[in-house]
């Protein structure tokens, strides 16, 4: 019998979860190439704290493959010279780490010669174990070489925050986490599973949840968010909601970074998969092509920007910097999707721009002072 759930050792994949791996494996692609050629940083993690089998019933590949693929097939990995890539996978299922070894095992004989600064560890530990021994194994006063850590159990009972917190508490951390927000929904004011609950937001307000019709989907979320947020001291938090075959929330993605590299970049990864903003993904809209386009409608950014720096004049770098760290948009829908809007408008002005509609670094954006 499986630990921890009812799943047979390979299970279906969801429309959610490929939405999820999508996700994952955009936001890596661009996290490898920044530390695969940074001068400060010759070592990285990727922890995968609930690896699963490997693969899904159709052999569509787990989380461990794609990671390590979009690792192996990144289009600069020629070019990260001497940087090591430590990979941790952990399945606490024995059934399911045997799965695991022979998966990685496969992929190891797929490339070889195996490159040397990769480097992967298959673990079979309980979740909270892995955690503890891995905090152990670093000396006092080192820091943690940059992690991306991505926790993806079943259900809630293995992630307290209370380790959370430790695990990410070096600055160069990042977390990917799901958060079971079905389980908390239906059985927040229950009673039943307290002592997992307290344990998993790190505090017991959970129980003041109200009811559905008086925000009680938006309290559950945000009031994780702000324990993520105060518990373990991150600068930014984005969120994405994965709706059910049924129409409901089922769980929520919560990516968290002290980067604002990171975070730009992370919100590009969710935007790409829905479009928009509201970073939501529905199983009912699988495979429509809607779901993967990059038409993004910025006119609410414009308000924003408008609103924002009504009666300033500033320069194009500081505009983008509060579109990364202050709005869902990303710097990539900056320059040409919203501030060429808004000149062609006649919003914005630019004393030193060299050609309309083209802002380069150093030049300034003058917004008029918005009337009353």
């Amino acid at each position: 019998m499986p630990k921890g759930d009812s799943l047979p050792t390979v299970w279906g994949r969801p429309p959610h979860t490929k939405a999820k791996h999508d996700i994952l494996t955009r936001y890596l692609g661009a996290w490898f190439g920044i530390f695969g050629t940074s001068r400060y940083h010759q070592r990285v993690n990727v922890l995968d704290g609930f690896a699963g089998p490997g693969r899904y019933d159709d052999d569509e590949p787990g989380s461990p493959v794609l990671t390590l693929n979009t690792l192996l097939d990144h289009r600069s990995f020629a070019t990260f010279g001497d940087t090591t890539f430590n990979f941790i996978f952990n399945e606490w299922n024995d059934e399911r780490f045997a799965s695991l070894q022979a998966v990685l095992g496969g992929v190891r004989a797929s490339r070889t010669p195996w490159p040397k600064t990769v480097h992967v560890h298959e673990r079979n530990l309980n979740f909270q174990e892995l955690a503890r021994e891995l905090l152990d194994s670093i000396p006092a006063g080192r820091q943690l070489a940059p992690t991306f850590a991505f926790i993806d159990p079943f259900g809630y009972k293995d992630v307290p925050m209370a380790l959370i917190r430790d695990l990410v508490s070096h600055s160069s951390c990042e977390l990917f986490i799901y958060f079971d927000f079905n389980s908390v929904n239906r059985f927040a004011n229950a009673g039943n599973v307290d002592p997992h609950f307290t344990a998993l937001f790190g505090c017991d307000e959970y129980k003041n949840a109200p009811a559905a019709d008086a925000g009680r989907g938006q309290f559950i979320h945000d009031l994780y968010e702000r324990q993520l947020r105060q518990e373990c001291d991150f600068a930014h938090i984005c969120s994405f909601e994965m709706v059910n075959t049924s129409g409901h929330t089922g769980s929520y993605l919560f990516f968290c970074t002290r980067n604002d590299q990171a975070y730009d970049r992370m919100k590009e990864a969710m935007w790409k998969l829905a479009p928009g903003g509201g970073y939501r993904f529905d199983d009912r809209l699988a495979g429509q092509p809607v779901l993967f386009e990059d038409e993004a409608n910025t006119g609410p950014l414009q308000d924003e920007l408008a609103q924002h720096f009504g009666g300033s004049t500033v320069p194009v770098q500081e505009a983008i910097q509060h579109v990364i760290t202050k709005t869902p948009f990303h710097s990539g829908q900056v320059k040409v999707k919203t501030l060429k809007p808004m000149q062609a408008a006649g919003r914005i002005s630019s004393p030193n721009q060299k050609k309309k509609g083209t802002f380069p670094d150093g030049t300034l954006i003058e917004f008029p002072l918005l009337s009353e």
